[in-house]
């Protein structure tokens, strides 16, 4: 493992380097591709990953922890009609990845249905501009990124009672090759940094939290930003402690440009993913090319977008996201996300969507950074135009049912909107409704998009991956709003 992350091996490209260390040359790899569809089925891959990581973690002034990991492995999988075989391995020897590929195998019967293309090599783009992978960087300057936030947190208001503070990195060699004669590979940097703190004022605590997720190297991060970042988030929480009960009931809500993006990627990016239509799954399924928003609505899910955290050179299953994914264009449902067996069932092509966490796990249909196209309001115009409602800032979390589309979301921060304007911040606010609901309660849209470069991680299926969110201020009119 030693000579995959030295300081000179990231520089070479991953298919190079795992053939010179472990023998995956061309002939290999389409020689256990081949054997996994000894027993049929309709297509076959097999994805091998290099992976280094480092978290750290500063609590009650002390680095609580500090951890790295590494990971090996290979996962072979092979595609009958709508079943999926799997099988992974930590061994990367011949004899190790043929026995996975014809455990794979077993899901199909009969002879083979396909003929294995000769495997050519292809030239992924260039979406993670860095120069030194954190996951490689000294571990020192890393404590020094905690311990400066967690100073300038306890210094910034004496109210604060508690700071947590974290690091966290990866690097990542991904090489991917199929039957369709597809061979590619990727280097995959990620870095993350995140400040919690709680303040107390009497006997109400509050939390404020901010953190920043991106695909870059050990250079993009400074003192300053680590700084900045613990500034924020004790004035989120310094607001909080002056936040009133949340009024209840049907009410107008904007949505501030940015992180307020997370509800758009929960009540209408999951729905929109190929695996919950094509089982029919979804409140979106079957309608494609139907009006299911406002006329305002353009939802896009892009991938190509350079150094954010959901952006990818190549998805977990090697295809490379070409351009942006138009879902919904001005109200009308245009496409869904999609993996390669969607795809192939649903007959329509790739889009770049298919991820996996891990080389343990099956590449399903994902988000990757995800918004809501900017309009041609005035911020301060949307704003002005609602008398009495809710200004949500930022979200804790909530829960979506994709059948139904309905959700529930609690707000962390917002504020009360009176005759135009905000006027005092308030808490205990949750929205109750749906994403076709809301899409088609949009009826003012921001020219002021922004996308969030917070540290967002998508659940799905017990597996997590990095994504990105974002929208311009939006303006929802009406919603249920749940408070005192």
């Amino acid at each position: 493992m030693s000579g995959l992350f030295s300081p000179a091996a990231w520089t070479e490209r991953p298919g190079r380097l795992f053939a010179r260390l472990f023998g995956l040359d061309a002939a290999l790899l389409q020689n256990v591709v081949t054997e996994a569809l000894t027993a049929g089925g309709d297509f076959a891959d097999i994805y091998v990953e290099a992976r280094r990581a480092t978290s750290l973690h500063l609590e009650e002034n002390l680095l609580k922890e500090s951890r790295e990991n590494v990971a090996l492995g290979a996962g072979i999988r092979v595609l009958a009609g709508e079943q999926t075989g799997y099988a992974y391995t930590n061994d990367l020897t011949p004899e190790a990845l043929r026995a996975a590929a014809r455990v794979a195998g077993q899901i199909a019967s009969g002879p083979a249905r396909v003929t294995i293309e000769k495997l050519e090599s292809l030239e992924p783009p260039s979406r993670y501009q860095f120069e030194q992978p954190a996951a490689l960087a000294d571990l020192r300057t890393k404590n020094e990124f905690l311990f400066a936030a967690n100073h300038a947190a306890r210094a910034a208001d004496a109210r604060v009672q508690e700071v947590q503070v974290g690091w966290g990195d990866e690097l990542r060699l991904v090489l991917v090759a199929n039957s369709e004669g597809e061979w590619v590979d990727d280097i995959q940097p990620l870095l993350t940094f995140t400040v919690s703190v709680v303040a107390q004022r009497d006997h109400q605590r509050q939390v404020g939290w901010k953190n920043l997720g991106m695909r870059a190297g050990m250079e993009a991060f400074t003192r300053e930003r680590a700084l900045g970042l613990a500034r924020e988030a004790v004035q989120q929480a310094a607001t909080l402690l002056e936040a009133q009960p949340a009024p209840a009931g049907e009410l107008p809500v904007v949505l501030a440009a940015g992180a307020s993006g997370v509800l758009l990627h929960e009540s209408v990016g999951h729905p929109l993913e190929a695996d919950f239509n094509r089982k029919q799954l979804s409140v979106f399924s079957g309608r494609l090319g139907e009006k299911v928003a406002s006329e305002l609505c353009t939802v896009i899910d892009d991938a190509t977008l350079v150094g954010l955290r959901g952006s990818l050179n190549i998805d977990g299953e090697g295809t490379i996201p070409q351009r942006p994914t138009l879902l919904i264009q001005e109200g009308k449902l245009v496409a869904y996300l999609q993996d390669r067996l969607s795809a192939r069932l649903m007959k329509l092509a790739p889009t770049g969507n298919g991820r996996r966490q891990d080389y343990s796990c099956i590449p399903i249909p994902r988000m990757t950074n995800t918004y809501l196209a900017a309009g041609t309001s005035q911020p301060e115009e949307i704003l002005h135009s609602v008398s009495r409602g809710i200004y949500c800032k930022s979200f804790t979390g909530g829960q979506v049912e994709p059948a139904a589309g309905k959700f529930t979301f609690s707000m962390h921060e917002a504020y009360l909107i009176e005759e135009g304007r905000l006027t005092r911040p308030v808490k205990g606010a949750t929205l109750i409704g749906s994403g076709i609901e809301v899409l088609n309660n949009i009826t003012m849209v921001g020219h002021d998009l922004e996308l969030d470069r917070g540290a967002w991680t998508c659940g799905k299926e017990g597996q997590g991956a990095p994504v990105g969110v974002g929208t311009p201020t939006v303006k929802i009119a009406k919603i249920t709003v749940g408070g005192r």
